[in-house]
């Protein structure tokens, strides 16, 4: 029975290959490979039919399903180990695996760290070698190809960065500039490694990275100067919260706020929405109790905006999004929510009830906050008339404030939080 053989290759050609995998190659009547290593090993293969995969990755398995139904052996290059982000995972799932072997070779990313003589077991494997997202922005959603990697760097201390012609290791520098994280990291870069023109820079600072131009192909070995902080995740003090303050600060208080987020039901993965955003504290502890999930806010007052990127920053939160309007504006464009925060709604509460409890994913709740009877009113009955399940609790905060050489409890404005799941899903 023929097979379709999977083999890891370097970029130094046949050297790089075991016997059985150079025996695998010049048996093969299909070659299929990205014209790279088509070009790396032509002498090897050239009795071969040869297959260019670059951007027509789906036609692969078609290739080699035609290919083994004739009954001939088939070769697929691939660098380094395929299975370490390589084409390998993708295959396994498409062909017959009792027809699929896999010969991996040393992955670029042991090449460097071995050049580097740096211990490498540590380390947070990332790939951005994705299409071109361009430039990375603070508030990026999951869709940029470089929003893994940010998430990383915010928590790892060694990550091995696989590039690309695009995503180059000076967009990664500026990456780390432009989210505040340049002075906590170094960075290394291999370059063609196994080949002639081999370079691997010591480490070196990120600003000196972001305006240096690296051969392709290249891996980048980011370096935590000191290790990543531990951050509170839950109940940061309202004071912690830049925001605006007219005789109270328009904020949702550390009381309600950990009662509401309790509520939300959130895990590791949550996509949550925050309506209403204000300050940002309900949204930026969610973002962080959900740091595999992303939140996305919208928030209509222009200064809130400002206070909310300010909030961002200082807590180092890549994991949150945020637009300047008025729900349900932009809500068509996010993705189905885990979890619903509304913390003012402009006027439009039944609206965005209505909507909230129609995209919540299985198992999603709706949270929100009141603290007048008109809306708490327009809440309820909107949710009597949609069928939803729903409770509704008051909290009443008292905070020790001083007097003279004593204390006394000062009370805060109390606060309804109504929670709700469409019909039977509770």
């Amino acid at each position: 029975m023929s097979l379709c053989t999977i083999i890891g290759v370097l970029d130094d050609g046949a050297a790089s290959l075991s016997r059985e995998a150079l025996q695998a190659l010049r048996e093969a009547k299909h070659v299929i490979a990205g014209s790279r290593l088509l070009e790396v090993l032509a002498d090897d293969i050239a009795g071969a039919r040869q297959y260019d995969l670059t951007a027509r990755l789906t036609q692969v398995p078609n290739w080699i399903d035609a290919a083994l139904a004739d009954e001939e052996p088939v070769a697929v290059l691939a660098s380094g180990d395929p299975l370490c982000h390589g084409i390998a995972g993708y295959l396994t799932g498409k062909l017959d695996p009792a027809r699929v072997r896999i010969l991996p070779n040393l992955s670029s990313i042991q090449l460097a760290f071995a050049e580097l003589r740096l211990p490498w077991q540590s380390a947070t494997i990332v790939s951005v070698h994705s299409k071109d997202a361009g430039e990375w922005t603070p508030g990026a959603t999951p869709q940029h190809g470089l929003y893994e990697l940010m998430r990383h760097c915010r928590s790892q201390d060694l990550l091995a960065v696989l590039t690309s012609p695009d995503n180059t290791p000076a967009r990664i520098a500026r990456l780390l500039q432009s989210g505040g994280l340049a002075n906590q990291f170094d960075i290394a870069v291999a370059q063609c490694l196994r080949q002639n023109e081999q370079r691997v820079t010591g480490f070196i600072g990120i600003a000196e990275a972001a305006e240096a131009v690296y051969a392709d192909p290249n891996v980048a070995i980011l370096k935590r100067k000191a290790p990543a902080p531990a951050p509170v995740l839950f109940g940061l003090n309202d004071a912690s919260f830049r925001q605006r303050k007219p005789e109270k600060g328009l904020i949702t208080k550390r009381e309600i706020r950990a009662v509401s987020l309790a509520r939300m039901q959130l895990t590791r993965r949550s996509i949550v929405w925050d309506i209403g955003a204000g300050s940002g504290s309900v949204g930026l502890e969610a973002a962080r109790l959900c740091p595999d999930g992303h939140v996305y806010a919208i928030e209509k007052n222009a200064g809130d905006i400002d206070n909310i990127e300010q909030n961002r920053l200082s807590w180092g939160i890549g994991n949150y999004s945020v637009v300047h309007g008025k729900a349900p504006q932009f809500l068509d464009a996010w993705p189905d929510p885990d979890a619903v925060f509304i913390g003012g709604s402009g006027g439009e509460l039944a609206e965005l009830i209505d909507l909230c409890l129609q995209r919540l994913r299985p198992g999603g709740w709706l949270v929100m906050n009141f603290a007048t009877l008109e809306n708490l009113s327009t809440a309820i009955d909107t949710l009597k008339r949609l069928g939803a399940d729903w409770d509704a609790c008051q909290i009443q905060a008292s905070r020790s404030s001083p007097i003279l050489d004593m204390h006394r409890l000062q009370a805060e404005n109390p606060v309804w939080i109504i929670s709700a799941i469409p019909h039977h899903e509770q």
